[in-house]
């Protein structure tokens, strides 16, 4: 008679950082995330400085993000492809996309729009990859632990992005002040290459052969959300997020500037973030095996509402700085909960596209935001148009309250 398997013992934060496929591919997703974060910065204060406009910022945004429109189509390659050659192809093309911006400074000095049309081409060209590889990884997280450890993988999950957003503004801010526009975009090159190093190394378990029994259209993804409410009120919450938080690194510029500051304090300021959101990942570490998904969703989003208003109250940087911490400690809370939330009720079939929906939901608003908020502050302030951020994640809240979110839904799985 054969013996039932004892099923082996979650793996705990710390034990996952150091697993050899996770922690290397755990590490990737920072350096790659880093990468993004150094090019958003320089290319900012780049622009700025080139034109002098909030608006124009935000157009930065708005050319890396917009191409996740196409990201449902991505995500459906990644329910029936090759996960690992996808992420690797996407990485290779931010690089190119980083590179080209650090080259097209090298061999001239470009000034006013030229300067600015041509950093806006190559973020268009690193938000491409990003829409290439973005969905195979968010999809290969979950392949990489059992159901039982996915809380804590979500955790990790959050942090590369938080330690990202903490180190890449700082680093590309820094960069920008000592060596100039090129050594920065040089600098976010280097992270996409350096993922592209640890990825290589890591082994992603290969799903089963394609099924025709399986519907692998979007349109299948799109039923299933609709289906599940919880499940689309998860994806309304991760929208307001996203559109909530741009603002912190697009309004910088501009608010360092009425503050009186220069490229030291856009950076203090996006690194305030950081820290504030590096934060909320040390709580969620602690409670990584108790997270309520309903009240960390909840909690989370209370947290940006209250930073928002306390960064927008005054003209004090240290109370400005103060609420830009506490909007990313709110953010990590967020994120990480709407995550776990939404892995432990999708198929595994599903899984690729509808972490594509989770992407286009993420980064799709952020163009809108940072063009709003750079155009409301054009005509008024940054502080006000600070304070205009509060209200999506308000009123996400308000539609997101745990009730809400504990209704079951006819095809919800259950959580273990």
């Amino acid at each position: 008679m054969a013996h039932a398997e004892i099923a082996a013992p979650p793996r705990s934060v710390a034990r996952l950082l150091v697993d050899r496929n996770f922690g290397l591919f755990t590490w990737g997703r920072f350096f790659s995330t880093a990468a993004v974060w150094v090019h958003g910065v320089v290319a900012a204060i780049a622009i700025y400085s080139a034109t002098g406009s909030a608006l124009a910022v935000g157009l930065v945004t708005a050319v890396q993000f917009g191409p996740q429109l196409f990201t449902p189509l991505s995500g459906k390659w990644a329910d029936h492809g090759d996960v690992k050659r996808q992420i690797l192809l996407g990485r290779v093309v931010c690089a190119t996309g980083a590179g080209g911006a650090a080259l097209f400074y090298a061999i001239g000095t470009p000034v006013g729009w030229t300067a600015a049309w041509g950093i806006l081409f190559c973020s268009l060209v690193v938000g491409i990859g990003f829409v290439i590889g973005g969905p195979a990884m968010q999809a290969a997280t979950p392949a990489l632990v059992t159901r039982e450890e996915l809380p804590a993988a979500m955790t990790l999950n959050t942090a590369p992005m938080t330690a990202a957003r903490l180190a890449g503004p700082a680093l590309g801010a820094f960069i920008v002040t000592v060596s100039g526009s090129v050594a920065g975009f040089a600098c976010a090159a280097l992270g996409h290459l350096l993922c592209i190093a640890a990825v290589m190394l890591v082994k992603i378990p290969r799903k089963a052969a394609p099924s025709e029994d399986v519907d692998y259209s979007v349109r299948a993804g799109l039923r299933h959300v609709w289906t599940d409410r919880p499940l689309l009120f998860l994806l309304i919450a991760i929208a307001a997020v996203g559109f909530a938080s741009e603002p912190t690194i697009t309004l910088a510029p501009a608010l360092a500037a009425e503050l009186g500051g220069g490229p030291e304090l856009v950076g203090a300021l996006t690194m305030s973030f950081g820290v504030g959101a590096l934060a909320g990942v040390g709580l969620l570490a602690i409670f990584a095996r108790r997270i309520v998904t309903e009240v960390f969703v909840a909690t989370g989003l209370a947290v940006m509402v209250c930073g928002a208003v306390l960064a927008a109250a005054t003209a004090a940087t240290p109370i400005v700085l103060a609420g830009f911490g506490v909007i990313g400690t709110g953010f990590s809370l967020a994120v990480t909960a709407i995550g776990t939330g939404i892995q432990l009720r999708i198929p595994v079939e599903l899984r690729g596209r509808i972490m594509a929906l989770w992407l286009v939901a993420f980064t799709g608003p952020r163009p809108v935001g940072s063009l709003l908020t750079g155009l409301i502050a054009d005509l008024t302030t940054a502080q006000f148009a600070l304070a205009t951020m509060a209200v999506a994640p308000a009123l996400a809240l308000v539609l997101c309250r745990p009730s809400s979110l504990r209704r079951t839904a006819a095809n919800e799985v259950p959580a273990p």
